[in-house]
């Protein structure tokens, strides 16, 4: 009796180990297409960035007088602000769309993106822009690895870090025409602490929300999602950092 037992208990926590098993490789292979998506978008936005930079496509975006750029073309007006309209229409069409039109949107929103970027490459030397990529990719490596490891739940923070993004939008606009030396050293550094939170926050995010879309239609779609706020916080933490470290051209 007690060895039927036994063979029972045994039986049932070799399911739940099985069971536990497959929700991980399942959660393993959803985050990895999340960091392939997000390392694609990178990928294209630098190739797009480095294509404008230096090649005759920058007339296409960019006024230039006496060798610098002084503003955008209609064109570049359209590129530089085209990704907010799409990253809208992802976030409140997403459930309506195919994950094909999805991830349309997706691309030509980090290719676009691309275009603003290339701002970076024309203000800072080659080798400052590799040096800060190299330490925004160690550091959101870092802080997206303890989003998805800690037990800590940092959902309590998403208030604060939506508070944080206002402010720092709001600075920013007041800093336009202030043009104060020690605002703009303040607002980068709330910046690169605030996409230095966010990363974390996001991964956890991503991770707690394949257990909501698992095995469903919409995880692909997630995963699609997911790429784009990474996406967001490594180029919003590399150009925060750039603004720390990066050596301007003269």
């Amino acid at each position: 009796m007690v060895t039927e037992i036994n063979r029972r208990t045994y039986s049932g926590a070799s399911a739940d180990n099985a069971e536990a098993i497959q929700v991980d490789a399942g959660l393993r292979n959803y985050m990895l297409r999340v960091y392939n998506y997000m390392g694609s978008g990178l990928f294209l936005s630098g190739i797009v960035a480095m294509l404008v930079a230096n090649t005759g496509a920058r007339d296409l975006f960019f006024q230039s007088a006496g060798g610098g750029i002084v503003g955008y073309t209609g064109l570049g007006m359209i590129a530089v602000f085209a990704p907010i309209g799409l990253i809208l229409a992802m976030s409140f069409g997403a459930r309506k769309m195919s994950v094909g039109t999805l991830q349309i949107l997706y691309w030509a929103f980090v290719a676009l993106m691309g275009v603003g970027l290339s701002v970076a490459l024309l203000a800072y030397t080659g080798e400052s822009v590799a040096r800060v990529f190299f330490i925004t990719a160690i550091s959101f490596g870092g802080l997206s690895l303890y989003g998805y490891t800690t037990k800590r739940d940092l959902s309590a923070f998403g208030t604060f870090f939506m508070m944080g993004l206002i402010g720092l939008i709001i600075a920013g606009v007041v800093n336009i025409f202030l043009q104060s030396a020690m605002l703009h050293f303040i607002y980068s550094a709330v910046g690169v602490l605030l996409f230095a939170g966010l990363t974390a926050y996001d991964t956890q995010s991503i991770k707690n929300t394949y257990f909501e879309v698992q095995g469903s239609s919409a995880e692909d779609k997630s995963a699609v999602m997911g790429a784009v706020r990474l996406y967001l916080d490594f180029v919003n933490l590399f150009m925060f950092l750039l603004q720390f470290l990066g050596a301007r051209r003269d």
